[in-house]
């Protein structure tokens, strides 16, 4: 018993099939590696965003700290008359003026319908 194949020689795809369908292939390979690109980019834009965010977070929960200690040296340099405070502060944009001290010698204003 003799047992033959038969292979039918046919030609699966035309040339112009092929090669639309290599240059498809193509295209979906530049797509995905734009997608990988965009998508690394992305996240990096997003670590960057999140950190400035934690940052300006962090300085809203301790900037209360920061006007005491600026309100506390500015009161330091007034009193004391200090110049070394007070440059600190000019070079960093802080300015502050003293107001003048309150007179009591003044005559206190009468109230009206209370005697004295």
């Amino acid at each position: 018993m003799r047992v033959s194949f038969i292979f039918w020689r046919t030609n699966v795809l035309n040339p112009w099939q092929f090669r639309l369908l290599t240059a498809l292939g193509l295209l979906s390979l530049a797509l995905v590696v734009a997608n990988i690109v965009l998508f690394t980019g992305n996240r990096e834009a997003q670590n960057e965003f999140s950190t400035r965010a934690q940052f300006i977070q962090q300085s809203q929960q301790i900037e209360p700290l920061y006007q005491g200690m600026i309100r506390n040296l500015a009161e330091i340099a007034a009193k004391t008359n200090d110049p070394q405070i007070t440059h600190m502060l000019t070079a960093q944009g802080i300015t502050f003026t003293v107001n003048p001290p309150k007179d009591d010698s003044a005559p206190k204003a009468e109230r009206k319908g209370k005697a004295q």
